[in-house]
């Protein structure tokens, strides 16, 4: 089966380029359920992708360029830390390392020059090993039932797992490579939340963080492991 995929300019990451957790998401919606998406290269906006659906696969593609690849993961699970609070999340962003210049300074997700942005600006919680922001999703983030859009949940679970990956280290650059993410219950529009994220390991260039969407009581609304890759020149 194929398909197309439009990813529209205002959702970038980079400048130039598709946010990572916004483009995976927008490729996973191919598929049902938990699923792993590998970015291949970088995802041009506002460019017609032919999306090809195959053996519980789908394949993004630009010409004959392989954008990213999906693959179901029925079986995935990340171990969630016990959650952040409102408040605690609200004080961890007035910490965030985001910088107003620089690649991704105009993140539609967390681009501390944009204005528009979704703010969630994940900042280091007092006494523990997490990043985390409050976020209140704005109206055009939902569809017509008043809920976020998946697409939109994997870009706001995407971000904050640069800044725990690399909490108390000097900024470097670092790429998403893959982003497998479930969806467990409905983002609400309006409604208050806590995006967190936590380390996991690192290997050399690459690093890996989990990450999670929390209601206001508590509950999981959704979670996600990210691999992130620093580019050879950077590490050398």
């Amino acid at each position: 089966m194929s398909e197309s995929l439009v990813i529209p300019a205002e959702f970038n990451g980079p400048m130039d380029s598709g946010n990572g957790g916004y483009s995976a998401g927008a490729v996973a919606a191919f598929l049902d359920g938990a699923a792993a998406v590998s970015l291949r290269s970088p995802v041009p906006l506002d460019t017609h992708l032919d999306v090809v659906v195959e053996d519980g696969v789908a394949r993004a593609l630009d010409g004959e360029t392989l954008v990213a690849e999906a693959e179901r993961a029925p079986g995935f699970g990340v171990e969630v830390p016990d959650p952040v609070g409102l408040e605690e999340a609200r004080e961890a962003s007035t910490r965030y390392r985001g910088l107003m210049d620089g690649p991704f300074s105009r993140c539609f997700v967390c681009g501390r020059a944009r204005e528009d942005a979704l703010e969630v600006f994940a900042g280091p919680v007092a006494g523990r090993e997490v990043v985390a922001s409050s976020w209140t999703p704005p109206a055009w983030t939902g569809g017509d039932d008043a809920r976020v859009r998946p697409e939109i949940v994997w870009a706001v679970l995407d971000c904050p797992t640069y800044f725990a990956a690399y909490a108390g280290e000097e900024g470097t650059i670092a790429f998403l490579a893959r982003l497998t993410a479930r969806l467990d219950a409905l983002v609400s529009v309006g409604e208050e939340h806590v995006v967190m994220a936590w380390p996991i390991d690192a290997d050399g260039r690459k690093r890996r963080a989990g990450s999670a969407v929390i209601s206001a009581e508590g509950e999981v609304l959704a979670a996600a492991e990210a691999l992130l890759i620093e580019p050879r020149q950077v590490a050398a």
